[in-house]
């Protein structure tokens, strides 16, 4: 069962690909997204990833968050079911 983390601090210049390695050092990383703006194509600062099971992603919240990644500190937490509008 895979798990989904919330990225957040993200910087401007971060990609998924970069995202996706940097989560590689706490296990395997199924999908890694960037969450960016439709009018403007830019970062929103914030994106995704989804470890392939829960003790990656339990070992990525304990280890990555508060590390730095493309010169910012990224803040690490489980993310939250999508909610009905």
């Amino acid at each position: 069962m895979s798990k989904r983390l919330f990225i957040g601090s993200l910087a401007w210049g971060t990609t998924e690909a970069t995202l996706k390695k940097h989560f590689e050092q706490a296990g395997a990383v199924e999908s890694a997204a960037v969450i960016m703006d439709k009018m403007s194509g830019r970062s929103k600062g914030f994106g995704f990833v989804e470890m392939t099971n829960d003790a990656d992603a339990d070992a990525a919240v304990e280890k990555l968050n508060g590390t730095e990644l493309d010169g910012r500190k990224i803040v690490v937490s489980e993310a939250r079911p999508k909610t009905q509008q």
